[in-house]
């Protein structure tokens, strides 16, 4: 997938750094909160992972033994930048992420998940004042026509996948039954408002963060591990991660190419569309064996 042009350029990053071990840390939180649901443990996480950023800065700060007109000091905060990443997961953690359909549940998913976007964001922008989070529409323009096969593939990978995980795993049977109109639009619904946030949130967010400090492919085996870790308990359990973890590094991979969030967005939204039409076909046995022989 050919590289947007108005993609902004990352400098070159070192392949290995001290910085890794608070990323690592601050991530490991999620895994801590979503899989295991230990919140102490990623409570510890988080304040490890910060306080080691802070030690390594500092131990970079004296070894560079910088100067108030020096162009170091305009390098991206480690500290800063996984102190945004850590407030998105504290707020996500403080609610259940059991699928569930009625409006206390939309209630609690909107602030929780809003939140853990709008306030790392606000963060950025009005209190550490570096715009370090953006949600670049576009991208570079008009897509390609590789772009547009490439949502034509996901429609077919969805198909060929998704009916046999979701079924022969049992891991339907973690969202909530679907045999009303009105649960079934609540299910569309939910489904595509979760799925958009994943690319704010992981991608815009967590991974944009990583970006400023590590090579794209450490960036996102970072973003990955959250991500994963999310989806877990949202319910793609099972051998679910033998198809979350390639996805995620693949929407890593796509937004680094095109910089684009509409593009990002539109390949989970159809990838999405698969799952809400499985878990519909699932709930309601021959309501959708037109469609999903299995």
């Amino acid at each position: 997938m050919p590289a947007s042009p108005a993609a902004a350029p990352v400098g070159v990053r070192p392949a290995w750094s001290w910085g890794l071990a608070p990323a690592l840390l601050v991530c490991l939180a999620a895994p801590a909160f979503f899989v295991a649901r230990i919140p102490w443990l990623g409570w510890a996480f988080l304040a490890a992972g910060l306080l080691a950023a802070l030690l390594v800065e500092r131990a970079d700060a004296a070894s560079r033994a910088v100067t108030p007109d020096d162009p170091d000091l305009r390098r991206p905060s480690l500290v800063r930048d996984l102190s945004l990443i850590a407030v998105g997961l504290l707020i996500v953690s403080a609610i259940p992420l059991a699928a569930e359909l009625d409006n206390l549940a939309f209630v609690r998913f909107g602030a929780a998940l809003g939140g853990a976007v709008v306030v790392p964001y606000a963060i950025s922008r009005w209190v550490y004042r570096d715009r370090a989070i953006g949600f670049p529409w576009r991208g570079g323009g008009r897509w390609t026509a590789f772009q547009w096969t490439w949502l034509a593939v996901v429609l077919v990978l969805g198909w060929l996948i998704l009916p046999f995980y979701f079924i022969t795993s049992g891991v339907y049977q973690n969202w909530p039954v679907v045999d009303t109109p009105d649960l079934i639009a609540r299910l569309f619904v939910g489904v595509g408002a979760v799925g958009i946030w994943d690319e704010l949130f992981f991608i815009c967010t967590c991974f944009a963060l990583l970006r400023r400090h590590f090579p794209f492919w450490q960036a996102n085996l970072l973003q990955m591990v959250v991500f994963v870790s999310f989806l877990w308990e949202l319910g793609y359990q099972a051998w679910g991660p033998l198809l979350t973890i390639p996805f995620a590094l693949l929407m890593g991979w796509i937004f680094m190419k095109t910089r684009s969030l509409a593009y990002v967005v539109s390949v989970h939204l159809l990838f999405d569309a698969v799952v809400f039409l499985v878990l519909v076909h699932a709930h309601n046995p021959g309501a959708l064996d037109w469609l999903f022989p299995l």
